[in-house]
């Protein structure tokens, strides 16, 4: 079975900690890599207004508002204190503060050039409210920008992760029990139900370059904030860690183990 047919569990947001957050903000270049892709759907030009919707620990963030300069200013939210700490010391133009996607109260309509949620909505419960709220914040003719998982398509780690641990008798451990993962289709039908028009959606396929198991662990639980295998004893987890690394070997290449990753994109604008 694989990690599509999980149902979601409850995401704790006060697992993160001091030591993830510093993991995240070390490994977290391949949502900063393709978070690249996904902020140049927008067409930003200097001056303009950029709402970055969970920025983490702000390195995407850090780089748009080099997008934006000299006069732009780039907002990040986060619900995690401590990865808006880090981003807040990214980059002058960066304001960083503590907030949640389903509700931007913070920002008066129309306050936004453009939106962009960057691995983020596959984390949200609520998706459509978080649209609408970025439909609001929003000013007429501005644009979105947003990826998800892919829910046709699980991650390659997430199905050696399901075949791991199912080998030792244990439920699904792999991070799709964690997502709100989103179709190609599921994604236009939420944006056109927030009231955005001319939406464009595509899948993504991304090929990740890890060194080892700990390698991929580490970037897992970090870019979870400590929810992946959070639901498994010290002793569980070491068991998997092994079943996991044993169906890395085979995949090796050389110095790395190549691991496909799909998310789907897409772009969208306020009329």
């Amino acid at each position: 079975m694989s990690d599509i047919a999980t149902p979601p569990r409850t995401i704790h947001l006060d697992h993160d900690s001091g030591e993830l957050a510093a993991t995240y903000d070390r490994v977290g270049v391949r949502q900063f890599e393709h978070g690249k892709q996904l902020v140049a759907l927008l067409g930003l030009r200097g001056g303009e207004r950029v709402l970055d919707v969970g920025c983490g620990t702000g390195l995407l963030s850090a780089w748009v508002a080099e997008r934006v300069a000299p006069d732009g200013q780039v907002t990040g939210i986060d619900p995690l204190p401590l990865r808006v700490a880090l981003a807040a010391e990214k980059h002058p133009r960066l304001q960083a503060r503590v907030g949640r996607a389903e509700d931007l109260s913070a920002f008066a309509d129309a306050s936004f050039d453009a939106v962009y949620l960057n691995s983020v909505l596959h984390w949200v419960p609520d998706q459509r409210r978080a649209l609408r709220e970025a439909w609001r914040v929003l000013r007429p003719g501005g644009h979105i920008a947003v990826n998800s998982a892919d829910a046709e398509r699980p991650h390659q780690s997430g199905l050696l992760l399901d075949g791991a641990s199912q080998s030792l008798g244990l439920a699904s451990a792999s991070a799709g029990g964690l997502y709100h993962r989103l179709s190609a289709d599921g994604l236009a039908q939420l944006l056109r139900g927030a009231g955005f028009e001319r939406v464009q959606v595509a899948p993504h396929t991304f090929v990740d370059q890890v060194t080892d198991v700990d390698e991929l662990i580490a970037w897992h639980r970090s870019s979870s904030f400590g929810n992946w295998l959070s639901d498994l004893g010290p002793g569980q987890r070491e068991q998997v860690r092994e079943r996991l690394a044993e169906a890395l070997l085979p995949l090796r290449a050389g110095a790395t183990i190549p691991l496909q990753r799909h998310l789907v994109f897409a772009a969208a604008s306020r009329p």
